[in-house]
């Protein structure tokens, strides 16, 4: 599949999807959460894909936030549908997919852009990254999911002071508050993303989905995430994986799981 706005790469159990639009920052059209649906909905229905990567191209942004030129003169209805349509499409697909998923956040993240890497499973940033939700500063609110994912990475009060102020914070601050897991320099960045997806890979993706499935269940209104992790727990005794990973152990060797 071909796309105007994104590069998509697959290399060794690894699919990189990187926003193209340097001139625009990486910003999110709706051209573009269209494209990144369909990236992501690929990349998930290939066996080979073991981990996905998202980036922004260029030194400078990650993503810079929605085109706001797009939405600027939206009713309320409009308005409404375009964020109920945007999470369903992208930032809720994103966090609810089976595949694990690394943000590369490289330069600016602001906005969707904040929120998108926000959907991914975690986040690693470049030194120079900045962070932020501005949406208040234009009369609006985070309408892709910000409002309830930022407090459960970096706490009530964190949350609600960056989105008041409509402030960014630095790569360093990020870290310390746990928006995101690692930080390095933009010329090592992609290769620590590439060293833990590696990581992940030796595993169960199987197991791996589950886990995921299980720990977004917690943050799920209406969802009890310990009986989510008994029911994950238990179907993962019917897959090739787990008799895989126990007849290895027992006999002191490294597992060969499916598709590996």
């Amino acid at each position: 599949m071909k796309f105007e706005n994104l590069g998509y790469k697959h290399d060794s159990g690894i699919t990189t999807i990187t926003i193209d639009r340097p001139k625009k920052l990486n910003a999110l059209n709706q051209a573009t959460i269209q494209e990144l649906h369909e990236a992501f909905k690929e990349a998930e229905d290939d066996s080979n894909t073991k981990v996905i990567i998202i980036t922004g191209s260029g030194e400078k942004a990650f993503v810079a936030g929605a085109d706001i030129s797009e939405f600027a003169d939206y009713s309320v209805v409009q308005g409404e549908q375009l964020a109920a349509k945007g999470q369903a499409k992208l930032f809720d697909f994103v966090a609810h997919l089976s595949t694990p998923v690394i943000a590369v956040v490289n330069g600016f993240a602001l906005g969707g852009g904040l929120e998108l890497a926000m959907s991914a499973h975690f986040r690693i940033a470049s030194d120079n990254a900045k962070m932020g939700l501005p949406e208040v500063s234009l009369g609006v609110i985070p309408g892709y999911g910000g409002t309830q994912r930022l407090p459960q990475l970096v706490g009530k009060g964190r949350a609600m002071e960056m989105i008041m102020t409509a402030g960014m914070i630095d790569a360093a601050q990020a870290l310390e508050y746990g928006l995101v897991n690692h930080v390095t320099s933009q010329e090592e960045v992609m290769d620590l993303a590439l060293k833990i997806a590696g990581k992940i890979m030796k595993n169960s993706s199987v197991a791996v989905g589950a886990a995921i499935s299980s720990i977004n269940a917690g943050f799920e209104e209406g969802e009890n995430g310990f009986e989510t992790e008994i029911t994950e727990f238990g179907k993962c005794f019917g897959t090739a994986d787990f008799k895989e990973g126990t007849s290895a152990f027992l006999e002191k060797r490294k597992p060969k799981f499916p598709g590996q």
